[in-house]
C-alpha cells in the first residue's frame, strides 16, 4: 500500500515544507527574523533527494501520477527554478516589506502544483495541478498590495487564467463524453480505436485543450497577460513564474499531446505549426518595440515559447529531448536576468527601463556581466546554452520536415538579438546620468545568480550528458 504513495513523495516534501513557512510566520513575533526560506531550501533537498531514489523506477501512484524518468526530469528542473528563485527573493521581500511566510508558503504551493502538473497521467489531475499552480501564481503577482501595477496585473492574469481554465475544463468533458475516460493512456487508445478521420466532437475537444495549454505557455493570440504580469510582479516573481509555470505547462502539453491526442496528431499538428509561427514572429516584433526591461523580457518569453512549440510539433527523439533541455536552460538563464533586475531595484524606483542599465558597468561590473551572460544566451549567442538549446530545436524541425518554419525560428531568433544587445549596448557603451544607488547585493542572491552562469556556460560547452539524459528520460514515455 505505502508503495502507492512513492510517486507523490517529492511534491509532499514540498507540500509539507510550504505548510511549515506558513505555520512558521503565523507563530512569528512581530519584528522577529526567522529563516523561513531555509524551510523551503529542506523541501526541496527532500524533494531532489526523493526524485533520485525513484529514477527508474516507473513509480506510479493510484494510476493518476506517474513518476516516470520524463516527469522526475521536469520535477528536478522545477527543484533549480525553485532553489534559485527562494534565493533571488530575500532582497525583495525585505526592500517592499512583504510578508515572507506568505511569500515563501505561495512559492512552494506552486512549485508543487507545477510538479503534479509535470507528473499527472490523468487529464482532471492535470486540472487541479493546474489550478494549484494558477492560483498561487495568482496571489504571488499582486503580493505588493499597495501597488496599483501589481494589483492590475494579477487581475487581468486572474481574469484571463480563469476563461482559459473554464476553456481546458470543458475540453476535458468532451475528451470524457468521446472515451468515458480522463486516464491519458485510455484516451489514446480509445481514440486509436475510433474512425480514421476526426469527428466534430473529437476536433472541439482538442481546440478547448490545446487553449488551455496555449495560454498557459503564452502562446499567441493567448499571450495578453504576460507582459502585464511580467511588469506588475516583483523580478524574483516574474523569474519563478516565466520559467515555472512554462516548465510545468509544456510538461502536461507533451503528456497530454504525443499520447491521448497522438491518433489525431494530424489534425493539432496543423493547429500547432499556426501556434508556433505566430507566436515567433509576435514575441520577437513586439519585443522590439519594447523600453521597459520587464516588457521586452516578457515577449521573448513568448517568442521562446514559439521555439518550445516547435519542438514539441517535431515530435521525434530530437524533438522531445530537445523540449526537456531547453526547458532546463531557459529556466537557469531566464531566473538569472530577472534576479539582476531584482538586485538593481531600489525602495524609490524599479529601475527596469532600458535607459537605467546606461553606464552599469562602470557601477556595478559584475551585475553588468551577469546580465550580459544571460542575455547572450537568451539570444542564441555560442558557447552560451541558449545556442545549443536553440540548434537542437532548429534541428529537430528540420529532420521532422518542418524546414520552412525552422527558418522562421532562425530568421526571429537574429532579429531578437536586437533587444538583448541593445541593453549590452546601454551598460557598456552609454554613460549613465550619475552615481546609480544600486542597494549591496545579498551573498545568497549573488551565489544564486554566479550558479545560473556557470550552469549556462556548462550546458554550452559540455552539454551531451544533460541531453543524453533527457533523451533517455523521454524514451521510456513516448
Amino acid at each position: 500500500m505505502m508503495q502507492s504513495f512513492n510517486a507523490i513523495v517529492p511534491m509532499a516534501c514540498v507540500t509539507a515544507a510550504g505548510i511549515a513557512a506558513m505555520v512558521a510566520e503565523a507563530f512569528r513575533d512581530p519584528g522577529e527574523r526567522m529563516p523561513i526560506g531555509g524551510l523551503g531550501l529542506v523541501g526541496f533537498i527532500g524533494a531532489l533527494v526523493a526524485s533520485i531514489a525513484l529514477w527508474d523506477r516507473n513509480a506510479s501512484s493510484f494510476d493518476v501520477v506517474a513518476a516516470d524518468n520524463f516527469g522526475l526530469f521536469v520535477t528536478i528542473v522545477l527543484i533549480i527554478i525553485g532553489v534559485l528563485s527562494l534565493a533571488i527573493s530575500s532582497a525583495t521581500i525585505d526592500r517592499e516589506h512583504l510578508p515572507r511566510g506568505e511569500y515563501y508558503s505561495l512559492m512552494l504551493f506552486a512549485t508543487a502544483g507545477m510538479m503534479l502538473m509535470a507528473t499527472a497521467s490523468d487529464l482532471l489531475v492535470i486540472f487541479l495541478a493546474l489550478e494549484v499552480m494558477s492560483l498561487a501564481v495568482y496571489v504571488l503577482t499582486g503580493i505588493r498590495r499597495d501597488s496599483p501595477t501589481a494589483t492590475e496585473a494579477a487581475f487581468k492574469y486572474f481574469l484571463l487564467g480563469a476563461f482559459s481554465s473554464a476553456f481546458f475544463l470543458y475540453g476535458i468533458a468532451f475528451t470524457y463524453g468521446l472515451t468515458g475516460s480522463t486516464r491519458l493512456d485510455r484516451i489514446g487508445s480509445l481514440m486509436s480505436a475510433q474512425s480514421a478521420a476526426p469527428t466534430p466532437m473529437q476536433l472541439l475537444a482538442l481546440g478547448l485543450v490545446i487553449v488551455g495549454f496555449a495560454f498557459k505557455v503564452a502562446a499567441v493570440p493567448f499571450h495578453m497577460w504576460t507582459p502585464d504580469a511580467y511588469e506588475g510582479a516583483p523580478p524574483s516573481v516574474t523569474g519563478f513564474m516565466s520559467t515555472g509555470v512554462k516548465a510545468a505547462a509544456f510538461a502536461a502539453f507533451m503528456r497530454v499531446f504525443l499520447s491521448a491526442f497522438q491518433p489525431l496528431r494530424g489534425t493539432w499538428s496543423d493547429a500547432l505549426w499556426v501556434l508556433a509561427a505566430a507566436t515567433m514572429i509576435v514575441g520577437t516584433v513586439v519585443g522590439v518595440a519594447q523600453s521597459n526591461v520587464k516588457r521586452m523580457l516578457a515577449y521573448s518569453s513568448i517568442a521562446h515559447g514559439g521555439y518550445l512549440l516547435l519542438a514539441l510539433l517535431a515530435g521525434n527523439d530530437v524533438g522531445q529531448g530537445a523540449v526537456l533541455f531547453y526547458l532546463l536552460t531557459y529556466a537557469v538563464t531566464n531566473i538569472g536576468a530577472f534576479g539582476v533586475i531584482a538586485l538593481l531595484e531600489s525602495a524609490d524606483r524599479p529601475n527596469d527601463a532600458v535607459h537605467d542599465y546606461a553606464g552599469l558597468w562602470n557601477d556595478r561590473p559584475a551585475l553588468a556581466a551577469l546580465m550580459t551572460i544571460f542575455l547572450l544566451s537568451l539570444g542564441g549567442f555560442p558557447p552560451m546554452a541558449g545556442f545549443i538549446a536553440k540548434w537542437y530545436v532548429f534541428s529537430a524541425a528540420i529532420k521532422a520536415g518542418y524546414t520552412g518554419l525552422a527558418i522562421l525560428g532562425v530568421l526571429t531568433s537574429v532579429v531578437s538579438v536586437f533587444f538583448y544587445l541593445r541593453i549590452v549596448v546601454m551598460m557598456y557603451m552609454t554613460p549613465g546620468e550619475g552615481p546609480r544607488a544600486v542597494p549591496p547585493v545579498p551573498a545568497l542572491a549573488g551565489a544564486a545568480l554566479f550558479v545560473s552562469a556557470v550552469l549556462v556556460f556548462y550546458l554550452g560547452i559540455l552539454p551531451t550528458r544533460v541531453l543524453d539524459w533527457a533523451a533517455a528520460s523521454i524514451s521510456t514515455v513516448f
